[in-house]
C-alpha cells in the first residue's frame, strides 16, 4: 500500500473521449440495442401502437368536459340526450384508455419476458463455447453485470418506458392538435412557457457526457483509495502511519466533492428558477390570464379557454416522463453495448469432423503460446511426451509457464503454434464434450457452486452412486469433514457448508476422482492443504494415478520425487527432464532447486 503524501495527486484523471469518439460509441450502443431487441420488435411495436390509442382516449375526457360546459352553459335549453351522450362518450373513452394502457403494458411485458429469456439463453450458450481460460482472465463481476444488471436496464426500457414514452408524446401532441382545431392562438398559449424551460435545460445539459465521465473517474479514485486503505490497513497500523494513510482517501473524496459541487451548484440554481416555468400554478395562471384576454378580445369563448387550461396542465408531467425516458434509453443503450461485447467474445473453435482419441498419452509438439498472440511468448518450442499411465511433474520458478502448459491439454487456451495431442489426435480436433470426459483437472483456484455438497461432487458425473461418491471423498480425506456438517452431503455450500481453502481443494479433488477421467491435470492441487492433509492427499492421488495419465504441478518438490518424469520449465522452455535421481545426478538447475528446498525444509523444523 502506498501512503506517501502525493500518491493521489500523482494519479491524473483520464481525459474524456473526443466528441467524435463519444458519438461513434453512442451509435454503436444504439445499434446494439436495436439488434438485441429485434426478436421482439413486433410485440413492442404493437404495445406502442395500443399505448398511442390509449393516450388519445385519455384526451377525450378533456374535450368532453369542454363540450359539457358548452352544452350546459349555452343560451338555449339543455338537451338531456346531448348531455347523456357526451357523458357516455367520456365514460367509454376512460374505459378504453384504461384497457388500452393495460393491454399495451401486457404486450411490452410479454416482449420483455421473451427478450430476457432469449438474452440469458444466448449468454449462457455463448459462454459455454468460450475457452475455459477466458474465465480465469475475466472478472466474474463483468459476467454478472451483463447477465443480471444490464438485462435489468433493458427490462425497464422494454416493459415500461416504451409505453410511458408513447403516452408522453402522443398525449400532448393530441392536446395541441385539439387546441389548433379550436383556435391556433390557444395552442400557442398552452406552449408559451415551454421554450423558457427548453432553453434552460439545453444549457444545463451542455457538456453532460464529459462531466459524467469526470465524475465516474473521480468516484473510481475514491473507491480505489478505500480498497487501498482496507487492504493495507494491517501494514499501515504496524508502522504507525494510519493518519497519513487516511490522507489519500480524504484528498480523493475532497476532489470528487469539489468536482460534483462545481457542476451541480449552478445547475441547481438555474433549475430552481426555470422549473417554475412548468410549475402547475404558473401554467394555470398564465393559461387563465391568456384565456381571459382572448375571451375579452372575442377570439375564443370561455369554454374554449377552459379547454386550453386543461390541456396546458398535462404538458409539464409529460416532460418529466420524457426526461426519464431519455435516461432509460441511455442506460439501456450502454447495457446493450456491454451485452453485445460479451456475446462477441471469441468462442472455442470446434472441428467440423471431430476425431475420437485412441489412447491416453499426451504429446506436446513444438508448442509455443502467447496470451495475446503477438507479445512475448509464455511458451516457446516445448516438445514433451507423457506416456499413458505415467505421472509427469512440471516444476520451475513462478512464471516459467507450468500452469500455461498444463492448461493447454483441456483447451483452456489453444496453442499459438505447434500441437497438443491426446491419444495421437490434436485436441483441437476432439469434440469438447468428449475431451472433458477424457481429461479431468484440479486447479489452485477452487470454485464450489451454490448447491449441495453432493451436487458439487457429482458435477462431472451426475449418475454416480452414493457409494462411489463416498469412496471418492474418503480417498480425498474429506468424507469425515462432510459428515460433521448439519445435513451431511445434503448441506448447501455457502449456507450450512463453509469450507476452508484446503477443504475446498479436497472437495475439488474428490470431484475429479469421482469423474474418473483417464487423464488428470493437477495444478498445485495441494496448494491450500496443511502438511498432514497434504500427505494424505498425496497417498490418495498416488493410488488413483495408477492406470491414468497424470500431469501435475507441485510447489513442494518432495511431493513429486516419485514421478515417472520431471520437466523443468525455465522462461517458457523445457530446460531439463528426467527422473528425480537423474536430474539430481545432472547437477543442473533442478538439483539447485532441490538443495534449496531441502535446506529450507530443514531450517523450518
Amino acid at each position: 500500500m502506498t501512503v506517501t503524501a502525493d500518491s493521489t495527486e500523482a494519479t491524473a484523471p483520464a481525459p474524456p473521449p473526443e466528441p467524435a469518439e463519444r458519438k461513434s460509441e453512442q451509435r454503436t450502443q444504439a445499434d446494439a440495442l436495436r439488434e438485441l431487441r429485434s426478436p421482439v420488435r413486433w410485440w413492442t411495436r404493437s404495445g406502442v401502437l395500443v399505448a398511442a390509442v390509449g393516450a388519445l382516449s385519455t384526451l377525450v375526457p378533456f374535450a368532453g368536459i369542454a363540450e359539457l360546459g358548452r352544452a350546459l352553459l349555452g343560451p338555449g335549453p339543455v338537451e338531456g340526450g346531448d348531455v347523456a351522450g357526451i357523458a357516455a362518450v367520456v365514460a367509454a373513452a376512460l374505459v378504453a384508455g384504461w384497457a388500452c394502457n393495460g393491454l399495451a403494458l401486457w404486450l411490452t411485458h410479454v416482449a420483455d419476458a421473451r427478450l430476457q429469456a432469449l438474452l440469458r439463453r444466448r449468454i449462457v450458450e455463448h459462454l459455454g463455447k468460450v475457452p475455459l481460460g477466458w474465465y480465469s482472465d475475466t472478472n466474474s463481476g463483468m459476467v454478472r453485470k451483463a447477465a443480471q444488471d444490464d438485462i435489468e436496464d433493458i427490462h425497464h426500457l422494454t416493459a415500461h418506458h416504451d409505453v410511458e414514452l408513447t403516452g408522453a408524446i402522443v398525449l400532448p401532441l393530441g392536446g395541441v392538435a385539439y387546441l389548433l382545431w379550436l383556435d391556433w392562438r390557444l395552442a400557442l398559449l398552452a406552449l408559451v412557457t415551454l421554450p423558457i424551460y427548453l432553453v434552460a435545460y439545453a444549457k444545463m445539459m451542455r457538456g453532460f457526457g464529459d462531466k459524467m465521465i469526470q465524475l465516474d473517474a473521480g468516484f473510481a479514485r475514491v473507491s480505489a483509495a478505500i480498497v487501498e486503505f482496507v487492504h493495507g490497513i494491517s501494514v499501515v497500523k504496524a508502522f504507525g502511519q494510519a493518519n497519513r494513510a487516511h490522507q489519500s482517501y480524504t484528498r480523493a473524496v475532497g476532489a470528487y466533492g469539489e468536482l460534483y459541487a462545481g457542476w451541480v451548484r449552478p445547475i441547481l440554481r438555474l433549475e430552481a428558477l426555470t422549473s417554475m416555468a412548468l410549475a402547475a400554478p404558473v401554467v394555470a395562471l398564465v393559461s387563465l390570464a391568456g384565456g381571459i384576454w382572448y375571451t375579452v378580445q372575442g377570439w375564443v369563448t370561455p369554454i374554449d379557454a377552459l379547454a386550453e387550461v386543461l390541456v396546458a396542465m398535462i404538458i409539464p408531467s409529460t416532460l418529466l416522463t420524457l426526461n426519464q425516458a431519455v435516461t432509460a434509453q441511455r442506460k439501456a443503450s450502454a447495457a446493450a453495448g456491454r451485452i453485445a461485447a460479451l456475446l462477441r467474445t471469441p468462442t472455442l473453435p470446434i472441428a467440423e469432423n471431430p476425431v475420437e482419441p485412441q489412447g491416453y498419452d499426451i504429446e506436446f509438439d513444438q508448442v509455443s503460446f502467447s496470451y495475446d498472440g503477438s507479445s512475448a511468448s509464455a511458451l516457446t518450442g516445448v516438445s514433451l511426451e507423457c506416456r499413458a499411465g505415467t505421472v509427469t511433474a512440471l516444476v520451475g520458478a513462478s512464471g516459467a509457464g507450468k500452469s500455461t502448459l498444463a492448461k493447454l491439454v483441456p483447451r483452456f487456451y489453444d496453442v499459438t503454434s505447434g500441437a497438443v495431442r491426446l491419444g495421437g489426435v490434436d485436441v483441437r480436433e476432439i469434440a469438447p464434450d468428449v475431451l472433458y470426459r477424457k481429461v479431468g483437472f484440479v486447479l489452485q483456484d477452487v470454485r464450489l457452486l451454490r448447491g449441495t455438497v453432493a451436487d458439487n461432487l457429482r458435477l462431472g458425473r451426475p449418475d454416480a452412486t452414493e457409494e462411489e461418491m463416498v469412496g471418492a471423498t474418503t480417498a480425498a480425506r474429506i468424507h469425515d469433514r462432510i459428515l460433521e456438517l448439519p445435513r451431511g452431503y445434503d448441506s448447501v455450500v455457502g449456507d450450512d457448508a463453509v469450507f476452508s481453502g484446503g477443504e475446498a481443494q479436497r472437495i475439488s479433488i474428490a470431484r475429479a476422482l469421482l469423474a474418473d477421467t483417464p487423464v488428470l491435470v493437477l495444478d498445485e492441487a495441494t496448494a491450500y492443504a496443511d502438511p498432514e492433509s497434504e500427505a494424505q492427499i498425496q497417498d490418495a492421488l498416488s493410488a488413483v494415478a495408477r492406470g491414468r495419465t497424470v500431469l501435475v504441478i507441485a510447489h513442494r518438490l518432495a511431493t513429486i520425487t516419485g514421478a515417472d518424469q520431471i520437466v523443468l520449465l525455465d522462461g517458457g522452455v523445457a530446460a531439463e527432464r528426467g527422473t528425480h535421481e537423474e536430474l539430481l545426478a545432472a547437477d543442473g538447475r533442478y538439483a539447485r532447486m532441490w538443495h534449496a528446498y531441502a535446506d529450507a525444509e530443514e531450517s523450518a523444523r
